[in-house]
């Protein structure tokens, strides 16, 4: 009689070993390939899986001038996906007592136009204040103080009663920033270093800089139909888009978000609600996160929720994606304007965690 035999422990964790390494070779060749399709000069990506890393490298050159290939602690511009600091130092503020999200704007403004008198933090956080998308004043070559970019829209209209719809406002993030800076006494940058960065070993996230120097910086390039250029190096600092990083110090931001080390449970709950509009209805955007339902273009609600932001600036593309009911997270910093990181995205989750693949239920 044949009696099968039990697996044991050690040899259990050869095959599970073994099944991570088939998925990280496959998401290897998948990453060349679409590299060399999409003309990305590099990208870094981590995975973090139960809040482990199980995967983190980079992928092509950092540096095509001086053949410099990318690693994980490359560091790269992220643009918007910046917001979610942002958010945070908010929420940091309101753990403290010393704001809350149904403030008026008028209070950390006081020369504020009446027509910002209904504008709320909340409002600010969600893109659903009504102000301009860019402030008049903002250069990405002139070096100026952000309450100068805000000031610049006091005299524009608002596009919509501040409650009514959703529509993206990087002059928004200014003025939360703002509100940092006054309600702290310090600067964000610094608000945000302090409280966040530092604790959390994410020694290599910094605001945007030209010259300073910055270990393991990757350049951003455009693709021009047959060949890369040096993409824009903007001086200016837009807390919209502030900081640099890479995708281990990001991999430590979400192994810190799935505990309480630095926002709270009641935070992050509110900070990943969807904004309840003036009319009752809601919109997938939280404080500083987009919030979907995998697949992210799906037209119908599939019940496996996805929280992301992506950001993009001259030369760089980035994406933080997370799959709380699968306990799975993916980064990827990539230095090509316009690069497809969604479809990056999507493509390393199903090869990471085979579930994804077929249409929830």
């Amino acid at each position: 009689m044949f009696t099968p035999r039990r697996t044991t422990p050690f040899a259990l964790i050869l095959i599970l070993a073994a099944a991570v390494h088939a998925r990280a070779d496959e998401i290897d060749d998948y990453l060349k390939q679409v590299l060399e399709a999409q003309h990305i000069p590099a990208a870094s990506i981590a995975v973090i899986k139960d809040g482990t890393i199980v995967k983190a490298q980079g992928y092509g050159l950092a540096n095509i001038e001086h053949n410099i290939a990318a690693r994980p602690d490359t560091v790269y511009k992220i643009g918007s996906a910046s917001k979610q600091f942002i958010a945070t130092g908010i929420m940091l503020l309101v753990q403290d007592g010393k704001v809350a999200v149904d403030d008026k704007v008028s209070k950390y403004l006081p020369d504020a136009p009446p027509t910002w008198a209904a504008i709320t933090l909340r409002h600010l956080l969600t893109h659903t204040a009504g102000l301009t998308r860019e402030g008049p004043a903002f250069d990405p070559y002139k070096v100026q103080p952000d309450i100068d970019v805000i000031r610049s829209g006091y005299p524009l209209p608002l596009l919509f009663t501040p409650g009514e719809k959703w529509e993206y406002s990087n002059l928004g993030y200014y003025v939360l920033a703002e509100v940092i800076q006054r309600a702290s006494g310090k600067p964000w940058s610094d608000f945000l270093a302090e409280r966040v960065f530092a604790p959390l070993g994410m020694n290599a996230t910094q605001p945007t800089t030209v010259a300073t120097i910055v270990p393991n910086r990757a350049d951003g390039y455009v693709w021009s139909g047959n060949r890369h250029d040096n993409a824009e190096n903007w001086p200016a600092v837009r807390p919209s888009g502030a900081f640099l990083s890479t995708v281990l110090d990001m991999a430590r931001w979400e192994v810190a978000l799935r505990t309480d080390r630095i926002l709270t449970a009641a935070s992050k709950k509110e900070m990943w609600t969807p904004v309840k509009l003036n009319n009752g209805g809601t919109y997938p955007y939280g404080f500083g996160w987009e919030l979907n339902d995998w697949p992210a273009d799906s037209p119908v609600p599939t019940g496996v929720p996805m929280i992301r932001h992506e950001g993009s600036i001259p030369g760089f593309r980035a994406s933080f994606s997370r799959w709380p009911s699968h306990n799975l997270a993916i980064v990827i910093l990539t230095n090509r304007q316009g690069a497809p990181i969604e479809g990056m995205s999507a493509s390393i989750a199903i090869r990471t965690v085979p579930e994804l693949r077929t249409t929830p239920k």
